[in-house]
C-alpha cells in the first residue's frame, strides 16, 4: 500500500456527455488516522455526481481511497480533499460527497461537502403517481 496520498485520478470519457445522469459510488471501507491519537478512523464514503466530460476510473478511485490508510486526518479536512481532487480530475457538472464516519469517543461524525459546475442547474426532479 501507498504511504502517501495518490494524487492522480485516473479518468474516462463520459459515454453520455449530453444527458444529466447520477453516478453513485459507495465506498465502504474508507480508513485515515485519527491526526490527534494515530488510532483508525473508519468511514463509509458516498459518492454522487453528474459527470460533464469524464468519469473516475473506479481501480484508480480504489487505489486513492487506499492511499490514505496511513495518513493522519481530520473528517471535516479529508472528506474536502477528496471532494477537491475528484473535481480537480472529472471536473463533474455536480458532485456531493458523503463521508459517514464511525463512532468516535461516543460520537458519529458525517461531513458532507458538494461542488457544483458554474452556470449548471439540475432539472427539476420528477414525481411518478
Amino acid at each position: 500500500m501507498p504511504s502517501q496520498v495518490i494524487e492522480a485520478l485516473e479518468t474516462f470519457p463520459n459515454p453520455t456527455p449530453e444527458r444529466d445522469y447520477t453516478i453513485r459510488i459507495d465506498v465502504p471501507e474508507f480508513t485515515c488516522l485519527c491526526p490527534k491519537t494515530g488510532q483508525p478512523d473508519f468511514a463509509v464514503l458516498e459518492i454522487e455526481y453528474v459527470a460533464d466530460e469524464l468519469c473516475v476510473e473506479l481501480k484508480a478511485l480504489k487505489l486513492y481511497v487506499c492511499s490514505y490508510r496511513d495518513q493522519g486526518a481530520f473528517h471535516e479536512a479529508v472528506t474536502n480533499k477528496i471532494l477537491d481532487d475528484l473535481v480537480a480530475a472529472t471536473s463533474p457538472r455536480f458532485m456531493r460527497l458523503t463521508a459517514i464516519f464511525n463512532v468516535r469517543g461516543g460520537i458519529y461524525t458525517t461531513v458532507v461537502a458538494e461542488h457544483i459546475k458554474d452556470g449548471w442547474i439540475a432539472r427539476p426532479v420528477v414525481t411518478l403517481p
